[in-house]
């Protein structure tokens, strides 16, 4: 019990922790940021600073004392964090689509902090109980390796949810293309009404790459790169065809539709290749609990009415 209640504060201090470190970072940094600046910019642009206390007494509480220890405290975590960890997260983040949003080396702290308090919990356990020497190494090697996988499996998680999403919504998106070009459009007008209409977070790469088109990136690789974030062999078909149709001056119309039927046609067959494992998926759960509960209904009465009539019969 105790231990069960050591390792529920443990993580609701980690909780506390991660959330109060984003208000700061994001919200309250911010709000202060913009306004310093709406201050010095309504003083006519002079600014004058008669001492050196003054100076600090203009900056928050928050940017003097808080966020220099935090920035600390990440730059410390950040001395024992592998470096190949920081390619690893910077792609999962982007495969996440929390790229600009959250931070690599906030993430990496994370990932850190969880191996930190994995590791605290697998030393108390060794400590407070008489475990030997090889299952308390086996129990510290554990609890580190949860500690360390806990966190990008949450990535995981999320970079299936959205490549989920992306995949349901891309034959949507090839038919609206399709029909638009079809009806005068262009590809970037067709495309340009659809991310004005529609959320999703294929609509949110389609976005960003017209920004990065109104920036001045080719189009070709502002496509690739849509298809680098994604990550989808749907995906890379889609763009390697338009990117072929442009190059090749086909007929743009013609590609879209050919492509929204092969969309149609592959998540078909994923229907019904899922429809397929269903059976296999669902004999576990049949093992495991329907069948026992069947055995108890079927045979515990003619067991009990077995041995009543035995015990009658010894009598």
């Amino acid at each position: 019990m105790r231990i069960l209640i050591l390792l529920i504060s443990v993580l609701i201090t980690l909780l506390v922790f991660v959330i109060l470190y984003y208000i700061v970072k994001t919200k309250i940094t911010a709000g202060n940021q913009v306004h310093q600046r709406l201050k010095d910019l309504g003083g006519g642009g002079e600014r004058v600073i008669k001492s050196h206390a003054d100076e600090l007494s203009r900056i928050p509480f928050l940017d003097r004392t808080v966020l220099p220890l935090l920035y600390q405290a990440e730059k410390f975590l950040m001395k024992f964090a592998p470096s190949e960890i920081h390619a690893t997260v910077e792609k999962k983040l982007m495969l996440a689509g929390k790229q600009g949003k959250w931070s690599v080396n906030r993430v990496i702290t994370g990932w850190l902090l969880c191996q930190a308090v994995a590791m605290g919990v697998a030393i108390y356990l060794v400590s407070s109980d008489s475990f030997p020497f090889a299952s308390g190494i086996m129990l510290m090697w554990s609890c580190l390796a949860v500690g360390a996988l806990l966190p990008f499996a949450f990535l995981n998680s999320i970079i299936r949810k959205r490549q989920k999403a992306i995949e349901k919504q891309l034959p949507e998106v090839l038919d609206l293309l399709s029909v638009s070009v079809q009806a005068g459009l262009s590809f970037d007008g067709a495309l340009r009404k659809i991310t004005d209409r529609m959320t999703g977070p294929l609509i949110e790469e389609f976005h960003r790459m017209q920004q990065d088109v109104r920036m001045g990136s080719p189009r070709a690789r502002a496509l690739q790169a849509v298809a680098q974030r994604c990550d989808l062999e749907d995906m890379y078909l889609f763009i390697t065809a338009v990117i072929q149709a442009e190059r090749l001056g086909s007929s743009m119309g013609r590609t879209l539709i050919s492509q929204a039927d092969n969309m149609r046609e592959r998540r078909k067959q994923k229907a019904k290749a899922l429809a397929l494992k269903a059976p296999v998926k669902m004999l576990f759960p049949l093992v495991l609990f329907i069948f026992p509960a069947l055995f108890v209904v079927i045979l515990v009465p003619p067991v009990f009415t077995i041995l009543k009539s035995m015990g009658s019969l010894f009598k």
